[in-house]
C-alpha cells in the first residue's frame, strides 16, 4: 500500500480523535499535517499496523498541544468553547462500521460541543484514555501503546476520567426532530423580537455561553436565567450590524444547529442543549478564529 494511501484510509478516525482531544478544528488539521510528515520519513517496512501507529503518532502529538493548550486557556478572552464541527444532525459519519441506534447517540455525545467542554477539565492523559475508549473503544493494553504508559497508569486516568465526566456528565434531550423544533420556535421567537415567546422556551436556569475571544463584542461571562438571557438575546439582534441577520438551520456536532449570516458572511454559530422541551444551554461561537469546522463539508 503507498504511503498516501494508508493514511487517506484512515484519516477519518485519525481526525475524529484529535478533534475529541483538542477541541480544535484547526489544531487537529495541524496534528494531521505533522503525523504526516512523521509518516512519510518513516520506514514502513518496520511497522507491522497501519492503523495502531498513526493512531498512536496523532495521540502523542495531541498529549504535547494539549499541556500547551491548557496555558492558552488561562489568557483566553470571555468563555472558552470549543471550534464548532458541521455534521449530520446524529453526528459524524462513521470511521468504523455503522453503527447502531444507541452506539449513534453515544458517538454524538462525544463530540457535542457539551462534552467537549467536559472534557477540558480532564488532564490531558485522562482525556486521551477517555476518548480512545468510550468513544472508539479501544482496550487498555491499546491506549497503553497508544500513549507510551504503562497499563496500570491507564486505567487509572481512565477510571478517574470516567468519574469526572459521569459526574458531570451533560443531561439533554436526544430526539433529534424534537430539538430541532424548538430550535425553530425559538429563532423564530428571536427573529420576530417576541420577548414572552424567546422566556416561554427557556428552562428556568438556563446559560448562555458566548465565545467572541476578543475578536468580536460578546458576553465576557456567561448568563443566567431566563429574564437575563432572553434580553441579553433582543439586545443583541436589536443592533444595526445584525438587523440583517440569516438562519440557516445545519448538524453542528451531532446536534440540530444554526448557522448566523449577515449579506452571505458567517457571524456566528449555535448549538442548544433542551431538556424536556425547554433550552438549558445555548453556546454561542462568534469567534470568527474558529469557523474552519463550519464548512460546507460534513465532518
Amino acid at each position: 500500500m503507498e504511503i498516501s494511501d494508508a493514511f487517506a484510509e484512515h484519516r477519518r478516525l485519525l481526525f475524529s480523535t484529535a478533534y475529541r482531544m483538542l477541541g480544535s478544528v484547526a489544531d487537529a488539521e495541524d496534528v494531521l499535517q505533522d503525523a504526516w510528515i512523521k509518516w512519510d520519513g518513516v520506514d514502513r517496512a518496520g511497522v507491522a499496523n497501519h492503523r495502531a501507529y498513526l493512531v498512536r503518532t496523532v495521540t502523542n502529538l495531541c498529549l504535547t498541544r494539549l499541556t500547551s493548550a491548557r496555558a492558552q486557556r488561562e489568557t483566553y478572552v470571555g468563555p472558552w468553547l470549543p471550534e464548532p464541527l458541521l455534521t449530520d444532525a446524529g453526528g459524524e459519519a462513521g470511521t468504523e462500521p455503522v453503527p447502531d441506534a444507541s452506539e449513534k447517540v453515544e458517538r454524538a455525545e462525544s463530540v457535542s460541543l457539551a462534552m467537549l467542554v467536559v472534557l477540558e477539565s480532564l488532564s490531558p492523559l485522562e482525556r486521551a484514555v477517555f476518548v480512545l475508549r468510550e468513544a472508539f473503544g479501544y482496550s487498555y493494553a491499546e491506549i497503553a501503546e497508544a500513549t507510551e504508559r504503562g497499563e496500570a497508569a491507564v486505567r487509572q486516568a481512565g477510571h478517574r476520567a470516567r468519574g469526572h465526566v459521569q459526574a458531570r456528565r451533560p443531561r439533554y434531550d436526544t430526539d433529534d426532530d424534537a430539538r430541532r423544533e424548538v430550535t425553530d420556535k425559538f429563532l423564530a421567537a428571536c427573529s420576530g423580537g417576541d420577548l414572552n415567546a424567546v422566556m416561554e422556551l427557556l428552562a428556568p436556569d438556563v446559560t448562555a455561553w458566548s465565545d467572541g475571544g476578543g475578536k468580536v463584542t460578546a458576553a465576557r461571562r456567561p448568563l443566567h436565567g431566563v429574564d437575563n438571557v432572553a434580553r441579553w438575546l433582543l439586545g443583541v439582534l436589536a443592533k444595526p450590524g445584525t438587523r440583517n441577520v440569516s438562519f440557516e438551520s445545519v448538524g453542528i456536532n451531532g446536534q440540530p444547529g444554526v448557522l448566523f449570516t449577515v449579506d452571505g458572511h458567517l457571524i456566528g454559530a449555535l448549538v442548544v442543549d433542551t431538556v424536556d422541551g425547554l433550552i438549558q444551554e445555548l453556546r454561542f461561537q462568534v469567534n470568527p478564529d474558529k469557523f474552519a469546522g463550519l464548512t460546507r463539508r460534513p465532518a
